[in-house]
């Protein structure tokens, strides 16, 4: 993946901020495993196991921390 997409953490309020860290998310699984049939094939492991999606939630956790971070949490 060569696209630059990813031009600032700076978001408008914190729930664009929330579905940045969730785009953050998710982007980093498709860098890590870019064979879109392979991440179809491992999705009802991991759509199943609370283990996954536990470790799924706590990913866009930190990604939004960090977002906030940058964001100054929103405050003027």
């Amino acid at each position: 993946m060569t696209d630059t997409w990813l031009t600032s953490l700076i978001t408008a309020n914190p729930q664009e901020g929330f579905e940045l860290a969730i785009t953050l998310s998710r982007r980093g699984v498709k860098y890590t495993q870019p064979d879109p049939e392979m991440l179809h094939k491992l999705r009802p492991d991991y759509a199943e196991s609370a283990d996954s999606l536990t470790a799924a939630s706590q990913v866009i956790a930190i990604n939004f921390q960090t977002v906030a971070a940058a964001n100054n949490y929103w405050r003027n």
